[in-house]
């Protein structure tokens, strides 16, 4: 189900200019929530009309489809400020930007770890990329993009 829908949702934003950054199903079985995260093709910013025009593409595909009976919420949006970063793409696309980061790395005495960095790089081959990161203190880290558990970018709101 997750597929087709991810499936339909993606085909009803492309004439957009837009792409499928994620997607979740969220509350009940009588009232699911459909939660789409899109990006535009073009990189430029998604903009609430962007998100309007998304949410009436894709809501009337799914009252077409009866999708839970007509019975359901539909949010979209864009990934926001503290985006996830969810493969090497986003780590290269976002080089000199701050990061939450949580890790695993094994051997690493520290064990599992989560630190505010600004990302340096990537370098290595498809699924072998090496992430470098630089702390605070100017401490530089490296880590297989494999250790990572979760990552997103950090925003800061300037005074």
């Amino acid at each position: 189900m997750n597929e087709t829908l991810e499936t339909l949702v993606a085909t009803e934003i492309k004439p957009l200019g837009l792409v499928l950054f994620e997607l979740k199903l969220g509350g009940g079985r009588g009232r699911p929530v459909v939660d789409v995260r899109v990006e535009r093709a073009d990189g430029e910013t998604v903009t609430v009309e962007t998100c309007a025009a998304a949410s009436r593409a894709i809501e009337t595909k799914l009252d077409a489809g009866q999708f839970a009976g007509g019975n359901y919420v539909l949010e979209v949006s864009s990934p926001g400020v503290e985006r996830p970063l969810r493969n090497a793409g986003d780590w290269k696309k976002y080089v000199g930007s701050p990061a939450v980061v949580t890790t695993n790395v094994p051997g690493d005495p520290a064990g599992r770890r989560t630190d505010e960095v600004e990302i340096s790089g990537v370098e290595g081959d498809a699924g072998q990329e090496v992430i470098t990161v630089r702390n605070e203190r100017g401490d530089q880290r490296r880590f297989p993009l494999s250790a990572v558990e979760r990552a997103r970018l950090a925003f800061h709101w300037k005074r």
